[in-house]
C-alpha cells in the first residue's frame, strides 16, 4: 500500500472498527436479554440453549460465504448488510408476541437469533479482514493490531452484557429491543454517508470454491479454535447464568431484579477482563522479539495452562455438593482466572489465522476460520444446555477440560513456514 493511500485506508479501518463496536455492544446486550428474559417465563436450560442454535449454525455458514463475498464485492458491502440485518432482527425480535404458545416462542426467537447470528459474522469478517489489509508491518504489528481490536471487541461486548441487563431490569423487554434498534439504524446512516475510501473494492473473478483452504496450518488452527471456542461456551452461554440465577434469586420480582444485575455484571466483568487481556497478549508474551515459531509453541502451552482451571473446578464443585457462598467466591475467581488465560490464547490463534494467510486470500481464511469459531460455539451451546440438565455446572466444567484437551492437540500440530 503506498504512503498516499495509507490515511485513507486507515480511515476506513477506523470507521469499520468503530461501527463494529457498536454492532456489538447490542450483541451482548441481546444475548443476555434474550437469556434472562426468556429464563424468567419458564424456561429449561436445554430450551434456552436451543434460543442459540440458530445463531451459531448461522455462523457456520455465513463466515463461508462473508469471505467470498466480501472477495466477490468487498469489505463495506459484508459491513453494510450486517449492521442492516441486525436493526431488522431487532425489530422482529420486538413483535414476539407473549400469547404464542411456548414452543412457538422458541422457533420464532430461534430464527430471529438465527438472523442475528448472520448478521454478526458479517460484521466480524470485515473488520477482521481490514486488520490484514492494513496493519503496520514488522516488530509485531499484525499481532498488536488484531489484539486491540478483538480484546476493544470483547470489551465492548462485556460492557453489552452489563447494558442488557440493566435495560431489562429498567426498561422491560420491548422497550430495551426497540431503543437498541434506533441507535443502530442511526449509526449504519452515518456508517452508509461518511465511510471513507480506502478499502478493497472486491475482485469479480473471486470463486467460492476457493474459500475452503489447502493450507495445513489454517486447517488444524481452525480445529484448535473449534474446541476452544466450544470449551467457553459450554459453562457460558446456558451452564453459569441459569447457576448464578439459582443462588442470587428468590423467585419475586425484587430477586429476579437483582439477580439480573448480579449475573449481567459478572457476564460484563469477565468479558471486559478478557478483552483488556486479550489486547495485551503481544506485551504479556514479548511477541515484537519474538519469531513466528516461538508463538506457535506458545499457542499451545498457553492450552495446557487454560486446561487446569476448568478440571479443577469441575472436581471442587462435585465434592462440594451444594452451593453455598464460599464455592460461589471459588467460581467467580475460578473463571476470571479462566478468562485470562482463554484470552492469550483466543489471541495468539487470532494473529496466527492471519500470519498464515495471504493478503489475496485473507477474507476467505479468516472467513473458514470463524467458520469452525462459529461451529465451536455451536458445539458449546449444545452441549451447555445439555450438560447443565444432566449434570449442572459440575459436568460443564468437565466437558470445558475435554474440549481444551482436543484444543491442545490441534495446536500441537502447527508448524512454522
Amino acid at each position: 500500500m503506498s504512503a498516499a493511500a495509507r490515511p485513507e485506508g486507515l480511515a476506513a479501518y477506523i470507521t469499520v472498527t468503530a461501527a463494529y463496536w457498536a454492532f456489538m455492544l447490542t450483541d451482548g446486550a441481546l444475548r443476555m436479554l434474550v437469556l434472562l428474559h426468556f429464563h424468567t417465563l419458564g424456561f429449561s436450560p436445554v430450551q434456552l440453549a436451543y434460543l442459540f442454535l440458530l445463531y451459531e449454525v448461522a455462523g457456520i455458514v455465513t463466515n463461508l460465504s462473508a469471505g467470498w463475498i466480501a472477495a466477490r464485492f468487498g469489505l463495506t458491502s459484508t459491513l453494510y448488510a450486517g449492521l442492516g440485518i441486525q436493526v431488522l432482527a431487532l425489530l422482529a425480535l420486538a413483535t414476539l408476541d407473549p400469547g404464542w404458545s411456548l414452543w412457538a416462542s422458541v422457533i420464532y426467537v430461534m430464527a430471529v437469533q438465527g438472523a442475528s447470528g448472520v448478521a454478526k459474522d458479517l460484521a466480524k469478517m470485515s473488520a477482521k479482514s481490514a486488520v490484514k489489509l492494513l496493519a503496520p508491518s514488522g516488530e509485531g504489528g499484525l499481532f498488536r493490531w488484531v489484539a486491540l481490536l478483538t480484546g476493544s471487541k470483547n470489551a465492548v461486548k462485556g460492557a453489552g452484557f452489563l447494558l442488557g441487563a440493566v435495560l431489562l431490569a429498567v426498561l422491560g423487554f420491548v422497550p430495551a429491543i426497540l431503543s437498541m434498534a434506533a441507535v443502530l439504524a442511526l449509526i449504519l446512516l452515518a456508517v452508509l454517508l461518511k465511510m471513507p475510501a480506502g478499502l478493497p473494492q472486491g475482485r469479480k473473478g473471486a470463486k467460492f470454491r476457493e474459500v475452503f483452504s489447502k493450507d495445513r496450518n489454517i486447517n488444524r488452527l481452525s480445529a484448535a479454535r473449534l474446541f476452544l471456542f466450544g470449551a467457553r461456551d459450554v459453562w457460558f452461554v446456558v451452564g453459569i447464568p441459569i447457576y448464578f440465577y439459582a443462588v442470587l434469586s428468590d423467585g419475586s420480582e425484587e430477586g429476579n431484579r437483582a439477580a439480573f444485575f448480579m449475573i449481567g455484571t459478572f457476564m460484563a466483568v469477565w468479558t471486559i477482563l478478557y478483552g483488556a487481556v486479550q489486547a495485551a497478549a503481544p506485551r504479556l508474551l514479548g511477541a515484537a522479539k519474538r519469531p513466528e515459531a516461538e508463538l506457535i509453541r506458545e499457542a499451545r502451552r498457553w492450552a495446557g495452562f487454560l486446561f487446569v482451571v476448568p478440571a479443577v473446578l469441575a472436581v471442587l464443585i462435585w465434592s462440594v455438593g451444594a452451593p453455598g457462598a464460599g464455592l460461589t467466591a471459588a467460581i467467580v475467581i475460578g473463571l476470571l482466572v479462566f478468562g485470562a488465560i482463554f484470552a492469550v490464547n483466543s489471541s495468539l490463534h487470532s494473529y496466527l489465522i492471519l500470519a498464515f494467510s495471504t493478503s489475496g486470500r485473507v477474507t476467505m481464511d479468516v472467513g473458514f476460520y470463524y467458520m469452525a469459531n462459529a461451529a465451536g460455539r455451536l458445539l458449546g451451546t449444545l452441549l451447555s444446555g445439555l450438560s447443565y440438565q444432566l449434570g449442572g455446572l459440575s459436568l460443564c466444567l468437565a466437558t470445558a477440560a475435554l474440549l481444551i484437551a482436543l484444543s491442545w492437540v490441534g495446536a500441537g500440530r502447527l508448524r512454522s513456514a
